[in-house]
């Protein structure tokens, strides 16, 4: 029978212990956390069916799910399918649904932001850095505006997807151009020209003739919260900026701005 152990050596026993602990917890990976932005309440888990359009797609239990916080690329002169883009990313996964609410919409699709399950990238934002998608106008966390934007940026910088034509982006100069996709939404980078209020209407206006060129409309009712965000839309005059909305036809084309997050400062004159 072997002798009580020396302290020094229960010393050492101690220290080995120690050390092969920390050495498997360095083993074991971390749990992946979700991403903060577009974290929002669980509404549910599920596996893909089938890939319906470039933006919605149908689970296996028969829900059908429409992507929140991007709008689709308007067909180009190719008539470019962009479904392939969310079937390589969803076909046959398991995805769990988050969002404010679960309601469903007037077509029976629930909206909602969507992760591959144990990814921390939501299904938005990688179509949005291959350049497949939009950021909407209607999202209103800030945090995940502003992720969704940064990957949007991101393929635009890439030249990916839809940014590889540089007719993605519309040109104020040429107002035709624009009003050719009344009902789609565009993307549109210019100066603005002058900045006037008629009624309850404030018009940025990017070019001289205000019946025909483009311009921007922002409600009496949005003024409050463009100056919140230290936007006045008169210090937009002779800046240039992006614009984002749905394209009318009011004389010349228009876009009506309901949110600070649809217009961004370019810099420069």
């Amino acid at each position: 029978m072997r002798a009580s152990a020396k302290p020094s050596e229960l010393r050492c026993a101690r220290r080995a212990t120690m050390a092969f602990g920390v050495v498997l917890l360095m083993a074991v990976p971390p749990a992946p956390a979700l991403a903060a932005g577009c974290a929002y309440q669980p509404q549910g888990e599920g596996r893909v069916a089938a890939i319906l359009d470039a933006r919605s797609f149908r689970l296996e239990d028969g829900r059908e799910i429409l992507l929140a916080g991007i709008e689709p690329i308007a067909p180009d002169k190719a008539a470019v399918n962009r479904a392939p883009a969310l079937a390589a990313i969803l076909s046959g996964r398991e995805v769990e649904l988050r969002g404010a609410d679960d309601t469903p919409d007037r077509y029976g699709r629930q909206t909602a932001f969507v992760f591959v399950v144990a990814s921390e990238t939501s299904v938005q934002a990688e179509l949005l850095a291959r350049g497949e998608a939009l950021v909407s106008a209607a999202v209103t966390d800030k945090e995940c505006a502003s992720i969704l934007t940064a990957a949007e940026a991101t393929a635009r910088q890439a030249r990916r997807g839809i940014w590889a034509n540089a007719a993605a982006i519309k040109n104020p100069e040429s107002p035709g151009d624009i009003l050719a996709g009344i009902g789609r939404f565009t993307v549109v980078e210019g100066k603005v020209l002058s900045v006037r209020q008629s009624g309850a209407t404030t018009y940025l206006n990017f070019g001289r003739n205000w019946t025909r060129d483009f311009a921007v409309t922002i409600s009496r009712r949005t003024l409050s919260a463009f100056e919140a965000a230290g936007m006045a839309p008169k210090s937009l005059e002779n800046q240039r900026i992006r614009v984002r909305g749905w394209v009318e036809a009011r004389g010349g084309p228009r876009i009506e701005v309901l949110r600070v997050g649809q217009i961004e400062l370019l810099g420069g004159n």
